[in-house]
């Protein structure tokens, strides 16, 4: 399997990919190392935990450097996401033994009830390669501290940083058979799906998270999807700072490439502010500095994948022949690499690709419309679920909207947000089951309750 750095071309390193062999051997270390992992105590889990953690915030240049190198994010970005990493195990670390420990429901000289929350076992992590660190932390960590064993596959288009979150794990003191990584793309998947893992937790495309879905049912394990999202974004006509809230809303769609499952996907403008606001946003998005993603103040690197080329060109010729006005970009970059130009449409419709498939990269549509009604009608014209947002000065007004969108989370005057206390979870063709929070804790036990008479 060749690694290849998608903002040069270049092969970065050439790795063996594994087999139904090689798999079932590092099954076998994880299936024997849980059991003694399992019985240690909580707060001994914890420390090796800890020390995870810093050894990211020791190594967190090269860790940065080999992210950069195989993702093409710029390099502050992928230091922002180790960061942003570190921050949510130590919310974990803080929360895992109030959610964790066992809880007495009844305490009386005659019964005694209570519940604990026993480990699943080993579990299958199938991650993504936009924010592996962030996404591989909701699931390895957790299910790590409450006493599972990992069988980690990271994206081939992460492969690398899956092998240094490896070699951090063995730094960190963790035993040999608690966390293995599975090293390969599709067919290594496949062969995945064909063990006996005690969970499976997948991050990617509707389309995959389905199939595992689908897979691996007759299994009746736990299988939690976070898939992707159309996150629909409105402007109401009473938001006080115009040029501001471009700003903001143009960095929530197209942070990281507009690589985020989160990230904003179609944005609807209230007609009252909507010539404002496309001129701020247009003027934002021809600010950014783009190139090589290890260059000082890049803002826009490379994609991470080839393939996705071709999706953003397909969305801007479909935008196009329905009427939709190219503001800026739509074209992929002349030089070396896998680079397509910020991309602003308006004179969108939701018929429209851009406007209902996810897009994925730094493409966006922006719609005219002529009050909160027909905001609400065009944001619930989606098969996903993930995120919505509502900017408004009325906070009663943005919440009423909000709950009118069955969607995961919803934000008032921000985007592209997630935070490690509040659950982090999908609705419809978005995914199911939920991380971060104590629910995302709890994700990863099962619980069992205890009725003690004496």
């Amino acid at each position: 399997m060749k690694i290849i750095n998608p903002a040069t071309e270049e092969i970065i390193k050439t790795l063996e990919e594994d087999t139904v062999i090689s798999l079932h051997e590092r099954y076998t270390l994880l299936r024997q190392g849980q059991k003694k992992w399992a019985a240690k105590s909580l707060a001994e889990r914890m420390e090796v935990v800890s020390r995870f953690f810093e050894l990211l915030e020791v190594e967190i240049e090269d860790l940065a450097a080999v992210l950069t190198a195989e993702v093409g994010k710029p390099l502050q970005q992928s230091r922002n996401e180790i960061k942003g990493a570190g921050t949510r195990i130590s919310w974990m670390l803080n929360n895992s033994m109030r959610y964790l420990s066992e809880e007495w429901v009844t305490n009386t000289e005659e019964l005694q009830e209570k519940i604990s929350y026993e480990p699943l076992g080993v579990i299958c992590n199938i991650s993504a390669w936009n924010y592996p660190y962030l996404v591989g932390v909701n699931v390895f960590v957790p299910a790590i501290i409450a006493g599972n064993s990992v069988m980690y596959k990271p994206s081939e288009y992460a492969t690398l940083t899956g092998l240094e979150i490896e070699k951090l794990w063995g730094k960190a003191g963790l035993p040999d058979g608690v966390f293995k990584t599975a090293i390969g793309a599709k067919e290594v998947g496949e062969a995945l799906l064909d063990m006996d893992f005690d969970g499976y937790y997948f991050t990617g495309s509707y389309r995959t998270g389905k199939h595992i879905y689908e897979r691996v049912a007759r299994k009746m394990v736990p299988c939690q999807l976070e898939l992707g999202g159309k996150d629909p974004l409105y402007v109401a006509d009473d938001v006080k700072d115009v040029a501001a809230v471009a700003m903001g809303t143009a960095d929530g769609a197209f942070y990281n490439n507009g690589q985020s499952c989160c990230a904003v996907e179609r944005i609807y403008v209230h007609e009252e502010i909507y010539e404002a606001y496309e001129a701020a946003f247009l003027k934002e998005v021809q600010s950014w500095k783009i190139g090589l993603p290890t260059e000082e103040g890049v803002y826009i690197g490379a994609l991470t994948r080839k393939e996705q080329l071709e999706v953003l060109a397909d969305q801007v010729q479909d935008a196009l022949l329905k009427g939709a006005k190219l503001l800026c970009g739509g074209n992929r970059r002349a030089e070396k690499g896998y680079y397509f130009e910020p991309t602003v449409l308006t004179n969108v419709s939701n018929d429209m690709k851009v406007m209902q498939e996810e897009s994925f990269g730094p493409i966006i549509g922006i719609m005219k419309v002529k009050n909160d009604d027909e905001a609400i009608s065009l944001m619930k014209d989606t098969d996903y679920g993930l995120t919505a947002a509502v900017y408004s000065f009325d906070g009663d007004r943005a919440q009423r909207i909000l709950s009118e969108i069955d969607s995961g989370s919803g934000y008032w005057n921000c985007c592209d947000r997630v935070t490690a206390g509040l659950p982090w979870s999908g609705r419809k063709h978005s995914g199911f089951g939920a991380t971060l929070s104590h629910q995302g804790l709890r994700a990863f036990v099962k619980p069992k309750a205890w009725h003690l008479r004496k």
